[in-house]
């Protein structure tokens, strides 16, 4: 008589079954660096209802270009500077950034180009770190939230309201350095987090807030140090802080909230960009027939 093979009439139970049988030298699949960040991402910027969304266009294509960028350049011009013949040196730089092309000057302000390209231009080696490291911390993950279209007109906003409002407010002392673009990157993302306070990460929404204001404290009472204490040759106005914060926390926080959002249908996006175009305007008219620093 033949023999019955048993196993094959009755297939063992792991067999017969729809999942697949893991062995031992098999493993779960491992998520990488970039999909970790991009996961964790949501959480600090996206309210509750938005991290699906994003977690499904999330990719790094293009990449945090813009603040990466912006922030070389900021970095090349600083060493340039204190390389250069009559400088040679880091800690605070005066003469060499004062007769620099670049930085705005009251006496100067028919070369319009100095409204923006002051922000490239640093006082100091702490001035230039502080800086780099808000916008990095800041800007790099806004970045590949929002892309760098938005973070872009953001920051580019808030240089040059930071110096129009220095030219109106402080109108006879020079100003230096990136913290109009840096504080409007921080505006626009303090006001989402206080917004959207219920919707976000719970665990680290009053953490936030509150890293953001002792930045925020630090830099503005270091900034009024060096303007009406410190005897220095160069004194630098802090009103560009004061301007970019403002152009963040109006237009940073429209682009920055619109996540997923056609930002010309959004009535708010056009009162904030027609508020700062009248500042800008008032601004122009008040430097060319108003200002003491004719």
């Amino acid at each position: 008589m033949a023999t019955i093979n048993m196993e094959q009439l009755e297939p063992l139970r792991e067999e017969r079954s729809d999942k697949p049988v893991r062995t031992a030298k098999e493993e779960e699949p491992k998520t990488g660096c970039l999909a970790k960040l991009h996961q964790s991402l949501p959480q600090y910027m996206l309210p509750k209802e938005l991290h699906s969304v994003y977690l499904e266009k999330a990719n790094c294509f293009p990449p945090p270009i813009f603040i990466i960028l912006i922030s070389i350049a900021e970095l090349g011009v600083f060493i340039y500077y204190a390389v250069w013949k009559p400088q040679k040196q880091w800690i605070t730089l005066d003469e060499a950034i004062w007769d620099s092309p670049l930085t705005y000057r009251p006496d100067h302000r028919q070369e319009a180009w100095r409204f923006l390209s002051y922000m490239f231009v640093h006082a100091g080696v702490e001035h230039i770190v502080g800086n780099l490291l808000m916008q990095l911390l800041v800007g790099i993950p806004l970045e590949m939230v929002h892309k760098g279209f938005e973070v872009g007109m953001v920051y580019t906003a808030g240089v040059i309201a930071g110096s129009l409002a220095s030219s109106i407010f402080d109108p006879l002392k020079g100003l230096v350095g990136a913290s109009g673009g840096v504080y409007a990157l921080m505006g626009g993302y303090f006001m989402n987090a206080i917004v959207n306070f219920r919707e976000m990460n719970p665990i680290f929404r009053v953490l936030r807030i509150t890293i953001i204001v002792l930045i925020v404290a630090f830099d503005f009472g270091f900034a009024l140090y060096r303007r009406f204490i410190a005897h220095e040759n160069l004194q630098v106005s802090f009103v560009a802080h004061f301007g970019g914060i403002a152009a963040g926390m109006s237009i940073g926080f429209v682009f920055f909230s619109a996540y997923n959002q056609a930002l010309l249908k959004d009535i708010r996006f056009w009162v904030c960009i027609a508020g700062y175009l009248v500042f800008v305007a008032f601004a122009v008219f008040y430097n060319i027939f108003i200002s003491p620093a004719q």
